[in-house]
């Protein structure tokens, strides 16, 4: 399976609709995705992995990079997991939990509460 991300704005934030699964060989292209917004001079951006299948530890490094590099340049990074997580069956959530990384990250439900100012995170 391949891996698609869409691109789209919403305020001040972007928001990459990442699908597919996240591996060695299509890790790179959310790197680029993200490392392309702030280019751009975004630096509020959310990734939206509810629609991703498949994470292994090269996607988990592509997310973690990422989360350095929009503290780096003061930005903020908000991830989408599904409500439930694991129980959900979101596979991201698993990974990101079982290698102890999952609190590291802004995890919201959705695109709309991660892009609300004042909505506060899930608890990891």
């Amino acid at each position: 399976m391949t891996l698609k991300v869409a691109e789209d704005e919403q305020g001040r934030w972007a928001v990459l609709r990442v699908s597919g699964e996240m591996d060695l060989v299509t890790s790179p292209s959310v790197r680029q995705h993200v490392h392309d917004a702030v280019a751009e001079g975004r630096r509020s951006v959310v990734l939206d992995l509810s629609g991703v299948q498949f994470c292994d530890s090269s996607g988990v490094g592509v997310l973690i990079a990422a989360r350095r590099l929009m503290r780096s340049c003061q930005g903020r990074l908000r991830l989408i997991l599904p409500a439930q997580g694991a129980v959900d069956g979101s596979h991201v959530n698993r990974v990101l939990a079982a290698l102890g990384v999952r609190r590291l990250f802004e995890v919201y439900p959705d695109v709309s509460t991660a892009v609300d100012e004042t909505a506060a995170p899930l608890s990891a």
